[in-house]
C-alpha cells in the first residue's frame, strides 16, 4: 500500500497524516518508523493518548497472553474477568488514595463519549440545560460535546447551530482580569443574561486550546462558583491526565472534588479505546441503558489499562521520574523562548513555545518533522509548537528531539531575518 493509495479513498478529512506525509508501519517507546526504515521521535504520542510510549513490553505482554488465552474481547456490559481486575486495580491505586467514592461508566471508547455522557448526566440531575464552557476549550466533536468546545474550525462542521452551552473567559485570557470573579458577578445578576447552569465544566490545561494552564487558585474559585450556584463541576481530564501534567489526575494536589471527571485518551495504557466518566454516587441516577455505547466494555483495552496502573502508578517512582522529565523539558523550553522573545506555555509534559503566529509555528513543526521529529501545533492561530513526548521517553531521545526543536526554531528565525533584510 503507498499513500497514493489514502488520496483516492480516504475521506478528504483527515489531518495529522498531512502535517507527516509519510507510510509508518511500526513503533516502539517514542519511535515510529517509516515503511522505508527512517526512525521519527514522536512528539505527538498520539496526541497524548500513548503516554507511556508506544508498545510497552509488559502491557503488550499482557495483552497477547489474554487473547492467546481465548480471553472474551467485546462484553457490552457485561461482568468479565477483565472488567473486574481493571476496577479492582482502578479502585485501589486511583481512587481510595484520593478519598474519591467515584462510581465507573464506561462510555463509548472516545473521549467526546465521555464528555457526552457528563453533560447528559449533569442536566439530568440538575433539571437544569445550560453547561458554561471556556474559551479556547476543547471537549470533543460530536454535537453535545462540540457545543462545548471553542474551536471556530470544529465548530463549523456541524454545520447547524449549536445550543446549550454560555461560553466563559478562561484563566489569563482577559490579562489581570480574574475571570472566575466576572463569570460569580454575571451568574448572580438576575439580568446578567446567563441561564442558571447544569454544569461548569473546564481543563486544568487546555491542551488544543493553546495549552494554557489555570492557576490552582483560578480553578478552586470555579468550582467554588459551581458549588453557590447549583452547578456540577466537571474536569475534562482527557488529554491532560493519566501524568500528562503531573499526577494521575491533572488536579491532584489542588484541592478540587469535581463532582464528574472525564477520561480517555492514555486511560488504556498503549492507544486502545477506552473512556470512562466518573460520577459521584449521589449523582449516579442513570436508569438502565440509559446512556449506552456498543463499544463500551473493550475488555483488550481493560487489560491493559490494568496492567498500566499497576506497572506505573503503583508506587511514585514513575511519578518522580515524570516530574524530573518535566523539569527538563521546561528548562529547555524556556532556553530556547527566552532567546527567541517568545513565551513558554503549559505545565508538566505537555508544554510548548508560543511562536506568535501559525506561519511561523507550522514552518518550524514541518522543519522538526524533515529532520526526523513528529511534532504538531496548537492554539486559536495553531500558534503553539506543543510537545507530548511519552512520558517515559529516554533522556537521550528526549535530548536529541529537542535538539531538532532548538535547531528548527533558529532555521525559521535565521529565515525571516534573511527575508526582511
Amino acid at each position: 500500500m503507498t499513500i497514493a493509495t489514502f488520496d483516492r479513498v480516504e475521506s478528504r478529512v483527515r489531518s495529522y497524516s498531512r502535517s507527516f506525509p509519510r507510510l509508518f508501519d511500526r513503533a516502539e517507546g517514542a519511535i515510529i518508523f517509516g515503511k522505508d526504515g527512517r526512525e521519527h521521535i514522536d512528539f505527538l504520542s498520539g496526541c497524548s493518548s500513548l503516554n507511556y510510549g508506544h508498545n510497552d513490553p509488559d502491557l503488550k505482554r499482557a495483552l497477547i497472553d489474554y487473547i492467546a488465552s481465548d480471553g472474551i474481547a467485546h462484553g457490552l456490559d457485561m461482568f468479565t474477568d477483565a472488567k473486574e481486575r481493571f476496577l479492582a486495580a482502578f479502585e485501589k491505586i486511583v481512587l481510595r488514595p484520593r478519598g474519591m467514592g467515584h462510581r465507573v461508566q464506561f462510555t463509548g471508547p472516545t473521549g467526546a463519549n465521555a464528555v457526552e455522557a457528563a453533560m447528559k448526566l449533569a442536566r439530568k440531575v440538575t433539571g437544569r440545560h445550560n453547561i458554561i464552557a471556556f474559551t479556547n476549550g476543547f471537549h470533543g466533536v460530536t454535537m453535545g460535546a462540540l457545543a462545548a468546545t471553542g474551536n471556530g474550525k470544529h465548530r463549523g462542521g456541524a454545520a447547524m447551530p449549536l445550543a446549550g452551552v454560555t461560553r466563559a473567559a478562561f484563566d489569563g485570557y482577559h490579562g489581570d482580569v480574574c475571570t472566575a470573579e466576572m463569570l460569580d458577578r454575571q451568574l448572580s445578576d438576575p439580568s446578567g443574561g446567563i441561564d442558571a447552569p447544569a454544569a461548569i465544566i473546564v481543563e486544568t490545561v487546555q491542551g488544543e486550546g493553546g495549552l494554557n494552564a489555570a492557576s490552582p487558585e483560578w480553578l478552586r474559585k470555579i468550582e467554588a462558583i459551581a458549588r453557590k450556584h447549583g452547578a456540577l463541576f466537571i474536569i475534562d481530564d482527557i488529554q491532560a491526565g493519566c501524568g500528562r501534567t503531573g499526577g494521575f489526575f491533572s488536579f491532584d494536589g489542588m484541592g478540587l472534588s469535581p463532582d464528574i471527571v472525564t477520561m480517555a485518551k492514555s486511560l488504556s495504557g498503549m492507544g486502545l479505546p477506552l473512556a470512562i466518566t466518573l460520577i459521584r454516587p449521589e449523582h449516579d441516577i442513570w436508569k438502565p441503558a440509559e446512556h449506552n455505547g456498543t463499544f463500551r466494555g473493550n475488555n483488550h483495552a481493560f487489560v491493559t489499562a490494568r496492567a498500566a496502573l499497576e506497572k506505573f502508578w503503583a508506587d511514585d517512582a514513575f511519578l518522580r521520574r515524570t516530574e524530573d522529565n518535566a523539569a527538563y523539558l521546561g528548562q529547555r523550553l524556556t532556553e530556547i523562548a527566552e532567546r527567541r522573545g517568545f513565551t513558554l506555555r503549559g505545565r508538566g509534559m505537555m508544554q510548548g513555545i508560543d511562536a506568535g503566529d501559525g506561519e511561523t509555528a507550522a514552518a518550524i513543526c514541518a522543519e522538526c518533522f524533515r529532520h526526523g521529529l513528529i511534532i504538531e501545533t496548537s492554539g486559536s492561530h495553531d500558534e503553539v509548537v506543543k510537545i507530548l513526548a511519552p512520558l517515559t521517553i529516554p533522556r537521550e531521545q528526549f535530548a536529541k528531539g529537542l535538539d531538532i526543536v532548538e535547531r528548527a526554531f533558529a532555521a525559521r528565525m535565521t529565515a525571516l531575518k534573511t527575508a526582511a533584510e
